[in-house]
């Protein structure tokens, strides 16, 4: 039995970052988590395809765990729950929508039997062990997004979830602000707030102003109309759905993320689509340019996306030609940035007319921007401020803000994923850190690419791969064969002889000169040869690629 009575907050990812966003609430033998999502791998990420948080800390606590509650459906939010629930299984709770996408992402990966999914409504609170939970509704580019208000035997912590604050939503569900004000009136210990607009002036633009932007776009285009953006964000799915139907468009989906989507949320009745509105994607030929829109994914440039392999003439039903206009609805996520822009060029090339937000209003922001955050401070006066969900300048930004409006400094904490906020009803402190940290994705691996691995990708990617293979004879050390050369993504061997043959010397009187030595071990060998050839190749080309030395026995 756990005998601390103190309230521990350990945030396993979301803070330094834009992604994996995962938070730890433990109060004696009991423990729940809030959100468990993923992130995209940045550009120096090589081949990794996603990463998730180090969640070992959950696993070597698996008995104690009682729930995992998620905040909305974002992949920076649901994305690492089947890699989570394939380690521990436990219920997991969530709105009608959020539970619909987690649900397919758990099929995916085969977990669709004996899941604990219990849908959760902001009516109802959910008691669980020491921990009574109240859902509040909130805005953002989901539907049925929720922040959390964990009542504790310490307090009262509110978690934020993501959210701005929209006057006029497309559902007409307004975040819920008499409820912040209850909880405000009985005193907040601890607020948690989604940090990612803290540098930001002003206010979020409502969602509505990109359904007019859309529809503009729609009215003065006679050609075909390609509208790329998130697949979960079925508010802008539903505006483009609204504008085709009102230009007599009809719309071809492509790309499997946004079809499991679309057919999931309508299926939940948040998406309204008529049904003689729809096409397969192989029926555009039949139509005029005019009458289609084709809705895709690929806003973040991703290599495989529909958009993308259409801006790369590599699409099986969709050739980009001149005369079509692109609607990129969507921000690059950080780290996707060149992505997006390369896509961009590669449209042009082809002759579209290209919309996307550093030239158009196609997109609005589903985060909070200063003034928002600041009314939500004054709104709930907490005791505690821990910003989360951003990048480190974020946290700074919101924590900025928190001080300008009366939050004392000693009462706001600026945190990294592993810290240990340990909080009773007089005081609150960080003294211990767990494990926290990437865990890599890549293919069917989870976890065995480490950055030992990225260093040598990130190596070969820049200057490529110096192989020398030389046979010796085990009991006189001479070199029988070889040394051999290949170079891949170093030099072009036919140009470089002389450089190639100068190293297969210098590693020749390497080896010669181990065996004047009567030097046997291999080890020891391989070593020699690549301090002298990673020497002799800096000198001559100033560059360092990685040198893999391949000694054999005769």
């Amino acid at each position: 039995m756990v005998k601390s009575r103190k309230l521990k907050l350990i945030p396993l990812g979301g803070l330094g970052e834009v992604g994996k966003n995962m938070l730890v609430v433990e109060y004696g033998a009991d423990i729940i988590v809030i959100d468990a999502g993923l992130m995209f791998p940045r550009e120096e990420m090589l081949g990794i395809d996603l990463v998730l948080p180090d969640f070992s800390y959950l696993k070597r606590n698996k008995e104690r765990i009682l729930a995992v509650f998620l905040t909305h459906g974002h992949e920076d939010h649901i994305g690492a729950l089947p890699y989570l629930l394939k380690e521990i299984n436990v219920p997991v709770y969530g709105t009608k929508l959020t539970l619909g996408l987690a649900k397919g992402k758990l099929g995916e990966h085969r977990l669709s039997k004996n899941l604990k999914l219990r849908e959760i409504k902001p009516e109802n609170d959910v008691t669980i062990g020491s921990f009574r939970l109240q859902f509040i509704r909130v805005n953002h580019s989901i539907p049925d997004g929720v922040a959390i208000a964990i009542h504790t035997p310490v307090g009262i912590v509110l978690h934020s979830g993501d959210f701005k604050i929209d006057q006029t939503p497309i559902d007409g569900k307004l975040t819920e602000f008499g409820k912040f004000a209850l909880l405000a009136n009985q005193q907040v210990l601890a607020f948690l707030s989604d940090s990612t607009n803290a540098e930001l002036p002003g206010y979020t633009l409502p969602e509505r102003t990109v359904g007019d932007t859309i529809g503009e776009i729609f009215e003065k285009t006679q050609n075909r109309i390609i509208a790329a953006c998130f697949a979960s964000h079925i508010h802008r799915i539903q505006q483009i759905i609204d504008a085709a139907g009102k230009n007599n468009r009809k719309v071809a989906i492509c790309g499997r993320s946004m079809v499991d989507n679309v057919n999931i949320a309508s299926k939940l009745g948040y998406l309204n689509i008529p049904s003689d509105l729809t096409i397969d994607t192989h029926e555009i030929v039949n139509l005029p340019l005019s009458k289609v829109v084709v809705l895709c994914t690929g806003s973040q440039g991703e290599p495989l996306s529909a958009l993308t392999r259409m801006a790369s003439r590599n699409h099986k039903h969709v050739e980009i030609t001149k005369g079509d206009s692109v609607i990129i609805s969507a921000t690059p996520v950080p780290g996707n940035e060149k992505a997006v822009q390369r896509t961009i060029d590669q449209l042009f090339r082809c002759g579209a007319e290209v919309y996307y937000e550093s030239i158009s209003d196609v997109h609005v922001s589903g985060h909070a921007a200063k003034e928002e955050l600041k009314l939500m401070l004054n709104l709930i006066r907490p005791k505690y401020f821990i910003p989360i969900h951003g990048e480190h300048r974020h946290l700074q930004h919101h924590a900025a803000l928190a001080r300008e409006l009366g939050v004392s400094e000693e009462n706001i904490f600026i945190l990294e994923n592993g810290d240990v906020v340990q909080i009773d009803k007089k005081t609150a402190e960080v003294k211990t850190k767990v494990t926290a940290g990437d865990v890599f994705v890549d293919g069917l691996g989870v976890g065995d690419i480490g950055d030992v691995v990225l260093r040598d990708r990130q190596q070969l990617s820049q200057d490529g791969i110096f192989v020398v293979v030389a046979t010796i004879n085990r009991q006189t050390c001479e070199v029988v064969a070889g040394p051999d050369i290949v170079s891949r993504g170093f030099v072009y061997m036919r140009e470089s002889g002389e450089l190639i043959n100068e190293a297969r010397e210098k590693v020749r009187q390497a080896l010669e000169e181990a065996a004047s030595e009567e030097i046997t071990d291999w080890a020891v060998l391989r070593s020699r040869v690549r301090n002298v050839l990673s020497k002799y190749l800096y000198e001559k080309t100033r560059r360092r690629p990685m040198i893999v030395p391949v000694i054999m026995e005769f």
